[in-house]
């Protein structure tokens, strides 16, 4: 059975092909598994890992938990029905322990090998819902996950010139096609791959995001068909 309630059918057959990692803002692990599993709270994940490493499964991987909420990646909508949501006790203020990374390198090839999923279908909750979130957040180590061949990291090269027009289509070439006001945008951009960045756009932005559009457009599978 279930350890969370809440949880349902993926819609229209959707298998999951995107992995989104969260963190839970909440001030202690037991208190987050008590919320994920209470069915007034209306939310869940598949998966919630504690600062010490303990793996706690909540949802089957084949149903669809309520952990992402409105956003969109690429031409992805319904995020719920074509992911698994990952929990990571931290109020958000804190680094990452380095037992919860272990454990979440192991789980993340775990899903990755068995739902076919690539390293670049692993995306942050602000990633897809820039407008409202914020986890994992600036202190969590993508750089790391990438080493690992769990996520992917930009390489530095030559980008056009800074234009907040021109950076906002290679965002959504990239994935960041959620509606929201180019300030918004680049935050969460930044808040991922430049947690240290400030002030307007600029042209290691501008590099940066090029680089990834060219290397991991978000629909490349339904533009090479």
């Amino acid at each position: 059975m279930p350890l969370s309630p809440n949880h349902g059918p993926r819609r229209l057959g959707a298998r999951p092909d995107l992995v989104v990692i969260h963190y839970t803002a909440m001030t202690s692990h037991d208190e987050a598994l008590d919320r994920l599993c209470d069915p007034e709270a209306e939310v869940s994940a598949h998966w919630l890992i504690s600062g010490g490493g303990a793996v706690t499964a909540l949802v089957p991987e084949e149903l669809r938990a309520w952990h992402a909420g409105a956003g969109r990646w690429g031409e992805v909508s319904d995020v719920n029905s074509r992911s698994i949501g990952i929990e990571l006790y931290n109020r958000g203020d804190h680094p990452f322990a380095g037992p919860q990374m272990a454990a979440l390198e192991s789980l993340l090839s775990e899903i990755m090998g068995r739902w076919t999923i690539r390293p670049e279908r692993v995306i942050g909750h602000s990633d897809m819902a820039p407008d409202r979130k914020d986890d994992p957040g600036p202190r969590f180590d993508w750089r790391r996950l990438a080493r690992h061949g769990l996520s992917i990291w930009p390489e530095p090269g030559q980008g056009p010139p800074a234009s907040p027009m021109r950076f906002d289509d290679l965002a959504r070439r990239f994935g960041y096609t959620a509606e929201v006001p180019h300030a918004m945008r680049l935050r969460a951009f930044r808040l991922r791959f430049r947690p240290r960045a400030s002030g307007p756009l600029d042209a290691t932005d501008m590099a940066l995001i090029a680089d990834l559009a060219a290397r991991f457009p978000v629909d490349r599978d339904a533009a090479e068909a």
